[in-house]
């Protein structure tokens, strides 16, 4: 059965959407906005927490941000490469929510995962696109209006920022869902996850907002030039 949503929030492992746009899926999905998450792998290479436990908070994460569904493509963790197979399965997961927006994580981060989880939701998109091209299920081509790119690991200067003022405490619940990778335990394996994580998400939300002129903004990229729908001055364009 297809399905139409209104954005597809792709990452590599369960908190990669949370850390970069939390709060941007909060806030469209408390304006009545369809959106589902897609992890790519169980995380099953993660030092701390359990593939069962990463599920678990991942619903529980879900569920605070609103969203509609959340799935996993069952694709191994750390090994996200450029496969037919890997292609289709995504593709065929584009075409059966068929959503208008695709995010995926931003291209340059410390996490080679990241940055494959972007080149090949790429080429899924681009296929799902393609009339002849044939996905695992079969279905009927998909074309998605725009991708966009956003921050897991580091700080660049967005394209864009969206406001979530109102929702960073979503946003800070979400990730607060993820106990087994952001608190810090007797039992806990040292990894950067571990040190005031969510302190410097929030951080970082706090600056790229100073730059827009709000309290806290998600920042943005986009290959594609924006079309803006209000001119400078604030009228329609």
């Amino acid at each position: 059965m297809q399905r139409e949503i209104d954005i597809l929030a792709i990452g590599a492992h369960a908190d990669d959407v949370e850390i970069g746009m939390g709060g941007t899926i909060a806030k469209f999905a408390s304006a009545g906005k369809r959106i589902v998450i897609c992890d790519l792998t169980q995380a099953e290479m993660s030092s701390n927490g359990t593939i069962h436990t990463r599920m678990d908070e991942a619903k529980n994460a879900g569920e605070v941000l609103g969203i509609l569904h959340r799935i996993n493509a069952y694709l191994p963790d750390r090994g996200l490469f450029l496969k037919e197979e890997y292609i289709s399965r995504v593709a065929s997961i584009i075409r059966l929510y068929r959503p208008k927006l695709v995010f995926v994580p931003y291209e340059i981060d410390r996490h080679p995962d990241h940055g494959n989880c972007a080149k090949l939701v790429e080429e899924a998109c681009f296929s799902a696109g393609v009339r002849k091209y044939v996905d695992e299920q079969d279905q009927p081509p998909h074309r998605v209006e725009n991708m966009y790119y956003y921050m897991i690991n580091g700080f660049h200067k967005p394209d864009f920022a969206v406001d979530v003022t109102e929702f960073i405490e979503a946003k800070t619940d979400g990730l607060k869902a993820y106990k087994s990778q952001f608190e810090k335990t007797e039992s806990s394996f040292q990894t950067p996850l571990v040190d005031d994580y969510i302190e410097s998400i929030i951080s970082r939300d706090k600056m790229i907002g100073k730059e827009v002129g709000v309290r806290y903004a998600e920042g943005f990229f986009s290959k594609k030039p924006l079309l803006l729908s209000q001119d400078l001055l604030g009228g329609k364009a």
